[in-house]
């Protein structure tokens, strides 16, 4: 597998020779102008590592997928800035550009996102012995549309492939934990993030679509142990999105902790420079509830 260098760090292309659910166009990945590092039009799906110092590693690991609203990642601010901060206190990080279900680069938009999640988690645990990580203890991490992405992950973890298997593809895709940050949930009107939805499901979605991306319904006694943070606030993601994947982990017994804060708005991620010392606190939480599941 060839590799792409940048500092310390290593990319990794998630998949060898064609992408599965790929087409050909004219797109390019492009780098629009906002207030963090936005990739959209994603081209070339890759994962980048980030490993802690040997003497800290504690054996977890975790993918994390950047939001952005399906129609990009905020590749830093919820993507590198967490994987430095995970390297910290000793688990490895690997953060997920994953595909964009409008790009014209892709033929079932729907499906893209979830493929290349899948493709992550197998690729970290096919490699867990050279990046000295436990294969039992990894885990997803999703802001925003990535927390929809990672919310699907978890309760769609074993959805059959319809592109030509290869040995990584047999790997379990199951996510050992998953981490929530102000997730998109649910597809339904309601409470959805209208944006993801359409970039997702398109305009009009059929009744099943809806049903099928709406990880509230998708629980199972199977989906992982799940760590959720929301602002009661958010105006772009409502917090009964949260809510109800709480409500419905609860109802299959699935290990779940809430942590709801009255302001923070969305977007917030490590919650750094916005003068609210209460919600920066979420992190240690995280932190604290990681080694207890460690």
């Amino acid at each position: 597998m060839s590799t792409i260098c940048f500092g310390q760090s290593t990319i990794l292309p998630l998949w060898e020779g064609e992408i599965p659910n790929s087409q050909k166009s004219e797109e390019k990945e492009e780098y629009p102008k906002r207030n963090v590092f936005f990739i959209s039009k994603v081209q070339v799906p890759t994962l980048e590592v980030f490993l802690p110092a040997k003497q800290l590693a504690t054996g977890q690991a975790v993918v994390i997928c950047p939001g952005g609203g399906y129609h990009g990642v905020a590749y830093h601010w919820e993507g590198t800035d967490l994987a430095k901060w995970f390297n910290s206190f000793g688990v490895a990080a690997f953060v997920l550009k994953y595909r964009m279900p409008n790009s014209g680069s892709v033929k079932t938009s729907y499906e893209a996102p979830l493929q290349d999640a899948q493709r992550a988690i197998r690729m970290v645990r096919r490699n867990a012995e050279s990046y000295k990580i436990d294969p039992t203890k990894i885990g997803i991490m999703g802001f925003s549309a990535g927390g929809h992405l990672a919310s699907t992950l978890g309760t769609q973890f074993d959805k059959v492939n319809n592109f030509e298997e290869s040995a990584i593809d047999t790997i379990s895709a199951r996510p050992d934990f998953m981490v929530l940050l102000y997730p998109v949930v649910t597809m339904k009107l309601d409470f959805t993030h209208k944006g993801s939805r359409n970039a997702l499901l398109g305009d009009k979605p059929s009744l099943d679509l809806v049903e099928e991306f709406s990880n509230e319904l998708q629980v199972k006694e199977n989906t992982p142990p799940t760590f959720i943070v929301h602002a009661s606030d958010d105006k772009a993601v409502p917090v009964e999105n949260s809510l109800q994947f709480y409500n419905a982990l609860r109802e299959k017994k699935i290990p779940v902790e809430l942590h709801l804060y009255p302001k923070g708005g969305h977007g917030f991620a490590l919650a750094k420079g916005r003068g609210n010392a209460n919600l920066e606190k979420w992190p240690l939480l995280l932190k604290d509830w990681l080694q207890i599941l460690n």
